[in-house]
């Protein structure tokens, strides 16, 4: 019985570990990559989560091994966000801040290079919020989750432009 106990304690810490090495990982890498994710970038996300599973169970691919794992990840995840509630100031470090992209009309180029933006990618979220012309944009960041908001005449109108995954088209009524 001492055996299991341990074996389960091997999980929940390589689980921990796991996880927190792929908020930062995740975080290096920049926020763009979370709202706008490519097929690329899917297949990636897959990949590592199968290259990972052996090191958070090991070779416990029982049903209770997979429960620790997956209760770990949830309580990990629910801690996270709390410390980062409690401490806005690890909340910045972690997640980052907002970046002024475009600010009455001009492309700040040097947070484009921070961020890696490119030019193509700015004008696709321009033309997403409706917006022809990156002059008449008075201000667009891209915000900490990701998705980038636009303000445009004269900071009047605002929006903010999430990527939705797009809807299967579920014909129910067989027509």
């Amino acid at each position: 019985m001492r055996v299991v106990k341990v074996q389960y304690w091997n999980i929940v810490l390589s689980s921990a570990t796991i996880y927190l090495f792929i908020v930062i990982a995740i975080r290096l890498f920049g926020k763009k990559e979370l709202s706008q994710l490519s097929v690329v970038d899917l297949v990636f996300i897959l990949l590592i989560s199968n290259a990972v599973q052996n090191a958070m169970v090991g070779p416990d691919t029982t049903l209770p091994g997979g429960l620790v794992a997956a209760s770990t990840l949830f309580a990990v995840n629910f801690l996270f966000k709390l410390v980062l509630y409690k401490f806005p100031k690890l909340g910045q470090i972690i997640q980052g801040e907002p970046v002024i992209l475009v600010y009455k009309g001009e492309i700040n180029h040097k947070n484009m290079v921070k961020v890696k933006f490119t030019l193509d990618e700015l004008k696709e979220a321009v033309r997403e919020h409706g917006i022809s012309l990156i002059e008449d944009v008075d201000l667009a960041i891209l915000e900490t989750d990701g998705n980038i908001s636009i303000i445009s005449n004269d900071f009047k109108n605002k929006t903010v432009k999430k990527r939705k995954p797009r809807k299967l088209n579920n014909n129910i009524s067989g027509t």
